[in-house]
């Protein structure tokens, strides 16, 4: 069999569960991503202060806000901040 002739064959009964669980999971991620997002707005209230005791400037949250939408800002917020915590400790 050819990969055209398994492109197409009709979805089996046992390949559905697959997708269903698929899409729920990538729709958990997007609601996550969403909620995530809502959290840094919170962190722009923040004073500058209170940002640098968490590892963070406001024009990190800034670069965070604009990743795109289904994409999980946080996780960008935390490798920024690491890599600072990172260059700081070669510094020194």
């Amino acid at each position: 069999m050819t990969t055209l002739e398994h492109a197409a064959l009709p979805m089996t009964a046992s390949s559905r569960p697959v997708i269903f669980v698929r899409v729920l999971q990538r729709f958990f991620a997007f609601a996550r991503a969403l909620k995530n997002r809502r959290e840094i707005y919170r962190l722009g209230a923040m004073t500058d202060i209170e940002l640098a005791d968490i590892g963070l400037t406001r024009s990190d949250l800034h670069i965070a806000v604009r990743s795109p939408l289904g994409i999980d800002p946080t996780a960008r917020l935390g490798s920024i901040a690491s890599a600072r915590e990172d260059a700081a400790r070669q510094v020194c």
